[in-house]
């Protein structure tokens, strides 16, 4: 079975999110299972110059839409048992930023349109082309409107995984032909309320549509989720389905990740001490073990439930906890931060940035982590906390309900805390909840050793998704 991964990042050659860790771990699960996945990304300058001199020059062509006939160089690398094609025009990708750019909507028709122009040149025709989020979603539009008619792309079938729905690539109608070279017959496919949709389009022109957990599937048919898509989803819900991310386990791995203090494994989960108390080190804390240190690396955005923190900031504070906090975002939010470490410097920190190192040392060096999400398409940051013994605390639903089962103190069972209403107090009650379990040892114990037996690998999404695949062939 031959697939190719369509997308706008994956790692390790450039990454701002999930995204990119999925497109850049579920190649690599695919291809252990048998798999010849291979991924095409754009060659964007921002790319490590480092990873760039692996990459071998392919050839060039010139891709045609609209009035435009514009240059695309290809270029590729191998990492493990995965090909990467790369799609080069500096025009369009010789930017400082991956998104946010004035021509998105040109940068990523182009894309769409040379990933099929591209396969004729490498001469791989892929049974699956596996799309993600808006930025590929015109591929299938294109797939059906210009390339059925030659034999070797009649059977592609193709795959929309929704990463979040809020994104959906919306622009004005006006340049349905001169940006994207689609006729007036197209309008409709792509015309939703009002604006040109691309995620809208490929919905619709898929084969199939994934999303990243079981519960997110559900919850996008509902007003309240699905960002005004609901609509389409509706009818569409015969060929939806949720599989759950997994992590890269060789990458998040306390036993032998090079940025903490001192690796260990559940059977020596002793050395995770040192990990705690180089933290607070770090951090300009009082070192002691007897103080749960509560993590976060996250977005600061309003979806990430900063809002609840917020409401109940005096109400934490006066806890016995530290709360170490990585992430950028919102102004305001990250002015919170700021002046909530001002106020409790004995207490709180807001490392404003992000640092990979840093997050590697709070996932190992934090007792608890928190994730109070208004939702979650799925969320890494749980699965990884657990491999590294860190408890989660989280609002259940979307991907973080798939994977954090509440503690039951009696049966012992469950892997972390969960609160069921996006209310600041149901998440006050839960950091209380965890506080008390940290301090009863035998219960805490158990509670580590749940969350560290999880297997968050992606061999069993890897499975899913092959089945999938098997299903459309």
């Amino acid at each position: 079975m031959k697939v190719l991964f369509a997308t706008s990042e994956a790692a390790p050659f450039i990454k701002t999110g999930g995204l990119g860790d999925v497109c850049g771990a579920l190649p690599k699960a695919l291809a252990e299972e048998g798999v010849d996945a291979r991924v095409i990304l754009p060659l964007y300058t921002c790319i490590d110059h480092t990873l760039k001199t692996q990459m071998k020059f392919l050839g060039s062509f010139d891709v045609s839409i609209s009035w435009r006939k514009t240059y695309c160089g290809v270029f590729t690398a191998t990492v493990g048992k995965v090909i990467y094609y790369f799609i080069d025009n500096e025009q369009y990708y010789s930017r400082p930023n991956v998104y946010g750019e004035y021509d998105d909507s040109e940068r990523f028709a182009f894309f769409s349109k040379a990933v099929l122009d591209m396969l004729n040149m490498v001469d791989f025709f892929p049974d699956i082309i596996h799309i993600n989020d808006w930025q590929t979603s015109l591929l299938p539009v294109y797939l059906n409107a210009f390339y059925r008619s030659d034999s070797r792309y009649a059977s592609i079938k193709t795959v929309l995984s929704i990463h979040n729905i809020e994104f959906q690539g919306k622009y004005n109608p006006i340049i349905l032909g001169s940006i994207f070279g689609l006729d007036i017959n197209y309008r409709s496919l792509l015309l939703y309320d009002g604006d040109i949709n691309l995620l809208k389009g490929g919905i619709e022109a898929a084969d199939m549509v994934t999303t990243v957990s079981k519960t997110y599937a559900d919850e996008i048919l509902s007003p309240e989720f699905s960002f005004g898509l609901h609509n389409i989803l509706h009818p569409r819900k015969y060929k939806l389905r949720g599989v759950v991310n997994g992590i890269d386990t060789t990458v998040f791995n306390p036993a032998t990740d090079p940025h903490i203090a001192r690796n260990y494994t559940y059977e020596t989960i002793r050395f995770k001490s040192f990990n705690k108390k180089q933290l607070q080190k770090e951090m300009a804390l009082e070192q002691s073990n007897d103080i749960p240190v509560i993590g976060m690396v996250t977005r600061l955005a309003s979806q990430k439930g900063i809002d609840l923190l917020c409401e109940v900031m005096n109400e934490l504070s006066g806890l016995p906890m530290q709360l170490i906090a990585l992430g950028t975002g919102e102004s305001h939010y990250e002015s919170f931060f700021y002046s909530w470490e001002h106020s409790c410097r004995d207490k709180v920190r807001g490392y404003i940035g992000f640092s990979a190192e840093m997050a590697q040392k709070i996932y190992a060096g934090a007792d608890l982590f928190l994730m109070p999400s208004k939702m979650e398409p799925c969320g890494l940051s749980q699965m990884i906390a657990m491999r590294y013994g860190t408890i989660p605390i989280v609002h259940a639903t979307g991907g973080l309900k798939d994977t954090v089962e509440a503690f039951n103190p009696v049966t012992k069972t469950g892997n972390g805390i969960t609160f069921q209403s996006y209310n600041a107090y149901d998440m006050l009650d839960a950091v209380k909840r965890a506080i008390d379990l940290f301090h009863n040892k035998p219960m805490w114990r158990a509670l580590r050793k749940n969350a560290m037996s999880g297997d968050f690998s992606w061999k069993k999404p890897a499975q899913e998704y092959i089945e999938i695949y098997q299903q459309l062939l």
